[in-house]
């Protein structure tokens, strides 16, 4: 090809370039309306009760570090930490019972859950709370004086919170895969090793999330002990407004102290499970 004939060949003309369409999110205008609106309902429902005098703030912040009222909620701390400890302790005897081999643990057992999960808490407690009509002396003692309120409720509350403390601790047992512990079988780690370093750790991870609600459970469950004359949080506040007929303000009291103490029971919660957790999230 001679070079007039290449001089007469039109240069080509450049790519043309590709448009990138514009990227527009999208409009969410009805969640937008309905978060609006939910904070306008909200801040009506905070200006009301922060506003409405009928409350009686005044006398909240009066009571609420009263020594009476620090001293119910001492004890509704207390029972809720002693009956929890001798409830997942007694429990966790009874889901090892569950899993034996042995027919009549199994099935003592099973009908201890099936019995205390089937009676109410409140039916538990006057039950016990009455029990010298069947047996006015044990051991030599009149009932009446070997059974106070605080004993009356730390049985009934235990024995209430063992039958599902059971049944949590089965199931955590459960969720550890069979071939850990043949894994550690082959290993020829005694029996107690395979429990406290393979089973355990790994059952706690669905131990610690219903365990923590059956303590925050626990927890508002022990104001029905003011029913059997505890003293407890609720109990405190019910003396003081049976005298003075501020019942309202009394019981923000109670329910503030309930709120405080449940929030930092769940953030504790959160870390401990946080904790088992690590190595199974990313």
């Amino acid at each position: 090809m001679s070079s007039d004939t290449l001089a007469k060949v039109p240069p080509s003309a450049p790519p043309a370039e590709t448009a990138v369409p514009r990227i527009v999110p999208r409009r969410r205008t009805g969640q937008w309306v309905a978060a609006a609106l939910v904070l306008i309902l909200l801040g009506l429902a905070v200006n009301s009760v922060l506003r409405n005098e009928a409350f009686q703030w005044d006398v909240v912040g009066e009571y609420f570090t009263s020594t009476s009222v620090l001293r119910g909620l001492g004890l509704t701390l207390w029972l809720t930490a002693f009956v929890m400890a001798l409830g997942f302790a007694i429990g966790t005897l009874l889901a090892v019972m569950r899993l034996s081999a042995n027919p009549v643990l199994r099935a003592v057992s099973w009908g201890y859950v099936w019995l205390f999960r089937s009676m109410p808490i409140l039916v538990q407690l006057l039950f016990w709370f009455n029990i010298g009509a069947l047996y006015p002396k044990l051991l030599g003692v009149k009932t009446v004086d070997l059974f106070g309120p605080v004993t009356v409720a730390i049985i009934g509350l235990t024995l209430h919170e063992a039958a599902y403390a059971a049944e949590v601790v089965r199931g955590g047992i459960l969720s550890v895969e069979r071939g850990q512990i043949e894994a550690a079988q082959a290993l020829g780690l005694s029996r107690f090793r395979r429990w406290r370093r393979i089973v355990l750790p790994q059952a706690m991870r669905s131990i610690v999330p219903p365990a923590g609600n059956m303590l925050i459970g626990t927890l508002k469950g022990t104001s029905i002990v003011s029913v059997i004359a505890v003293q407890d949080l609720l109990y405190s506040v019910q003396l003081v407004y049976h005298r003075t007929y501020q019942v309202i303000p009394l019981l923000l009291v109670a329910t503030i102290w309930y709120i405080v103490v449940t929030s930092l029971l769940s953030v504790g919660q959160y870390c401990i499970e946080r904790h088992y957790a690590r190595g199974t999230t990313r």
